[in-house]
């Protein structure tokens, strides 16, 4: 929720797919011929949904609804919760996309497939407001994400206090698919660029093929 910050009155901050911020991420992925993306409160059919953007320099988007509602917080009495998966495609790269708190979840952020030549993505990556206390859970948990689905794993992650007076320390972070860490920021904003080679993840799954003796299970 970029735009408001996690919040459990939809009512006073849902927009619409065709309001204010959702305009602003196409105008701006225009302008800089970038691919923008953040979740934010969306009102649809009477409905409130934490949603994220995928939003394409031209103009089209993807969308997926949050799975997982933060129950301790009654997230899940505000909220809808999603029951797709959104796997985005750049250039020969696969990405999943997933909100906060579907990290504590790994049933749906695991590759399904089981030939190496049809992995379902290469990157998985979380857009979160992640509180300070946890952040031990939040890293230990991107790491354990990348390695077993030997992909980049990357963490975007808020920082600063917000209106409940609750600590974010950020955390941000970006692991590699052998589970070491390529990218680690905390405690202030940053703007960081990184180039992430696909032979990276093609080869850790040549190498050390351990998605052969994975369990079958299917996502209905």
């Amino acid at each position: 929720m970029f735009n408001t910050g996690f919040s459990m009155q939809p009512e006073k901050l849902a927009e619409t797919m065709e309001g204010p911020t959702v305009d602003w991420m196409r105008r701006l992925s225009f302008e800089k011929r970038a691919i923008i993306t953040g979740s934010l409160i969306i009102e649809e059919a009477g409905h409130f949904y934490n949603r994220l953007i995928w939003m394409l320099p031209n103009g089209q988007l993807g969308y997926y609804d949050k799975r997982h509602l933060f129950a301790f917080a009654g997230e899940d009495q505000h909220y809808t919760g999603g029951n797709k998966r959104l796997i985005a495609s750049v250039k020969g790269w696969k990405i999943n996309l997933q909100i906060c708190y579907d990290l504590r979840f790994p049933v749906w952020a695991r590759q399904q497939a089981k030939e190496d030549s049809d992995k379902e993505y290469d990157v998985l990556l979380y857009v979160a407001n992640w509180p300070e206390k946890r952040n031990h859970a939040w890293k230990t948990l991107l790491t354990a994400r990348a390695i077993e689905n030997q992909c980049f794993t990357i963490g975007v992650n808020r920082v600063g206090l917000d209106g409940n007076n609750i600590a974010h320390s950020g955390d941000s972070m970006v692991v590699g698919p052998l589970g070491e860490i390529l990218y680690h920021c905390a405690y202030e904003e940053d703007v960081f660029h990184i180039s992430l080679q696909k032979e990276e993840v093609n080869n850790t799954r040549d190498r050390f093929p351990f998605w052969k003796d994975a369990d079958n299970f299917t996502i209905l």
